[in-house]
């Protein structure tokens, strides 16, 4: 396989230019709230707001809108715990392209749903025992597909970008400046995104990523200098969030660009999932909420300053979300 070109600010651009109209441009929203319970500006970004409830649409149409009609007539497959699903899924029904994804079976069956009404053909399998890059391999040798991966590719990572671009944008309009951005990570195509357009747009914010306890993978390889991998691909509720490790395409840019990360358990982001819901009055899923986490369970000192926070997704199960609403950790030092 031919090494992966890295994208730059220009590729956010383009991006940015191709989605417009068909991407929602999500809001930057300030909750009085929040900013007087952390001592802090909080400037947040919204993407559970964003078609298909997930900033994955971003990048699902930056990649899929390039096709020639050659690709579009062979048809696309991908692989995802169920956002990047739902975002090229979504993508493909506009485009007219036929898409076949490939799902774990633990996957929220929210998720499994809101693929199949976008008309995606979705492939079941075991996240433990079976490989999903062998699956659609498979599927590819059989049918010609193009294989859409969810953030080892330049247009995905790129397409992820704009959530950033726009909310700097956003944020120069009323005239912030971001002292840190916290924004999840799993394989790591939106950390990646946002850290190339921070980078070129602001680079005196510090940039940290944010995963869940026991798939930190990502905060672990910026301590060691290298790739790490989880030794466990299931058990937590952060679904959206786990991956065997990050790319090599994504932490060759995370590695030199983020200035840290943090981890945070089940319980926190649960707990995240409830405030949000109770004093922000938003849906978010755990693994979108890890950064709100962060934050509300003390693990960056924020006291008096401007952060930027991006919500990455909503798609949340009705039993995880009464879960988390009847339960969750109380925040720290409120």
């Amino acid at each position: 396989m031919s090494e992966l070109r890295i994208p730059v600010f220009a590729d956010v651009e383009a991006a940015a230019e191709r989605i417009a109209g068909v991407a929602i441009e999500t809001p930057l929203l300030e909750n009085p709230l929040l900013n007087e319970d952390l001592g802090a500006r909080i400037l947040i970004k919204p993407e559970n707001l964003q078609r298909v409830g997930a900033f994955k649409f971003r990048g699902a149409y930056n990649r899929l809108v390039q096709f020639n009609g050659q690709e579009r007539a062979r048809g696309i497959v991908a692989f995802s715990s169920g956002n990047h699903a739902q975002g090229v899924a979504a993508a493909a029904q506009l485009l007219g392209i036929e898409a076949t994804i490939v799902m774990p079976s633990d996957a929220p069956e929210m998720k499994v749903w809101n693929t199949r009404g976008y008309g995606a053909n979705v492939v079941l399998y075991d996240r433990v025992t079976e490989s999903r890059e062998e699956i659609a391999a498979k599927i590819t040798r059989e049918k010609g597909s193009v294989v859409v991966p969810p953030f080892e590719d330049p247009d995905i990572i790129a397409g992820q970008g704009t959530a950033a671009l726009e909310m700097l944008r956003q944020a120069h309009r009323i005239g912030a400046v971001f002292d840190a951005f916290l924004c999840p990570a799993g394989g790591g195509g939106l950390a990646s995104g946002c850290s190339i357009v921070f980078g070129e747009l602001s680079p005196n914010t510090a940039l940290y990523a944010v995963e869940p306890a026991g798939f930190d993978d990502l905060v672990r390889s910026l301590q060691s200098g290298h790739r790490e991998v989880n030794e466990q691909l299931t058990g937590s509720v952060c679904d959206a969030l786990l991956t065997p490790s990050t790319g090599d395409l994504t932490f060759s840019i995370l590695g030199n660009s983020l200035d840290g990360g943090f981890s945070v358990t089940d319980e926190e982001a649960l707990g995240a999932v409830k405030y949000a819901w109770q004093k922000l009055k938003l849906v978010v899923e755990p693994g979108g909420a890890v950064g709100l986490a962060a934050l509300l369970y003390g693990k960056l000192d924020v006291k008096g300053k401007t952060i930027g926070l991006l919500l990455s997704g909503g798609n949340v199960d009705e039993s995880t979300f009464v879960k988390a609403l009847s339960g969750g950790l109380p925040p720290v030092n409120f």
